[in-house]
């Protein structure tokens, strides 16, 4: 029997808190007039290189989950991010001093871009109200899920592009009939890169960055000791698991590790224990966030009764992998090279 515990989590902590100022309205008029005449006068974009392929190839609109966002003559040059994957997109491809606030951070950033990434303001831990987003004046707000651009968080599309403001969620995030993909693969990363790097004016550097990760890709080889895998991102009661759809699932398949849950067509799902007991897998994947750290995961799988019994819990057959790397963007690569050291690395004999 599964313990008494608090009820399923999804993949993040979807709820609203409100960290920065609040403006009145009026103060909200006034800045709406600033801002579109701001968007009418962008700065110059930067520099890529006479000759440049990806400049020269760049498309003049984007079909983003359903909007047609038009891409700017001038490269966006204050940039508000929510989510960890668009903040971390902007920084590997060099852009961070564009980045004038994020918000619903998942965790800190990669080492590499820590420096970079010290002086960008958090203007809220969670989905941020429309007023924090707008008392930064940005010319862009990029997120990495369709539900931050509501009205009750940073604001609609329709009504940011009414103030000159343009917006981009992260393709592989899109939900609508069409434009969620069905069945997200590393190419559809990659071309998330090349999106990115057209739209913020460095498509340089974005077919800098995808060689280098498809390079690293590359050298990932799968484990053909034909193991199955539970992918346990949250939850105690109900547990919140990778489905056969998302990253989760794209990253299993990279490591030849056949997913418990990749039957369900979704990118995440609730699974119960009693199906996880049934399948046994021989791997799990331990989803670590501050608020659910894997620790936690450990401690809950082996003081179940049922979940103690697991071949994978008995043997402490536990990869770990960061939060913010669960979800599609450019850690998604780095963390698959990871976790094939972690799997490499593991003693399957008992």
């Amino acid at each position: 029997m599964s313990p008494r515990l608090p009820s399923p989590q999804g993949p993040a902590r979807p709820r609203l808190a409100h960290t920065a100022r609040t403006t009145g309205l009026g103060a909200l008029a006034v800045l709406a007039v600033a801002l579109t005449g701001c968007a009418a006068t962008p700065a110059a974009a930067p520099e890529t290189g006479e000759g440049s392929d990806a400049a020269a190839s760049a498309p003049s609109q984007l079909d983003n989950c359903g909007t047609v966002v038009e891409v700017p003559e001038a490269a966006p040059e204050r940039i508000v991010t929510i989510k960890s994957t668009t903040t971390e997109m902007l920084l590997a491809l060099g852009l961070g001093d564009r980045i004038v606030g994020s918000a619903f951070q998942d965790g800190p950033v990669l080492e590499q871009w820590a420096g970079a990434a010290e002086d960008i303001p958090v203007i809220s831990d969670f989905a941020p109200s429309q007023e924090a987003v707008l008392e930064l004046e940005p010319d862009f707000v990029y997120v990495g899920w369709e539900s931050m651009l509501t009205p009750e968080s940073a604001g609609d599309r329709e009504s940011l592009a009414a103030l000159g403001i343009g917006s981009y969620v992260a393709p592989s995030a899109c939900k609508g009939e069409g434009y969620q993909p069905a069945k997200l693969a590393f190419d559809d990363v990659f071309a998330e890169i090349t999106e990115a790097g057209t739209l913020f004016g460095a498509p340089d550097a974005a077919a800098e960055l995808i060689a280098d990760q498809q390079a690293q890709l590359d050298t990932i080889d799968a484990d053909e000791r034909g193991l199955t895998a539970l992918w346990y991102s949250s939850g105690t009661d109900i547990p919140y698991v990778g489905a056969g759809i998302g990253a989760p699932q794209m990253m299993l398949e990279a490591l030849g590790l056949s997913n418990v849950a990749a039957d369900i067509d979704d990118t995440w799902s609730s699974l119960g224990w009693e199906a996880i007991v049934d399948q046994d897998p021989d791997v799990i994947v331990l989803v670590d966030a501050s608020w659910n750290t894997a620790a936690s995961k450990i401690e809950l799988l082996e003081s179940n009764p049922a979940t103690a019994e697991l071949d994978a819990v008995q043997n402490q057959r536990y990869l770990t992998v960061p939060f913010p790397a669960g979800e599609a963007g450019v850690r998604s690569v780095p963390a698959t090279a990871d976790l094939a050291e972690q799997l490499a690395a593991m003693d399957l004999e008992g």
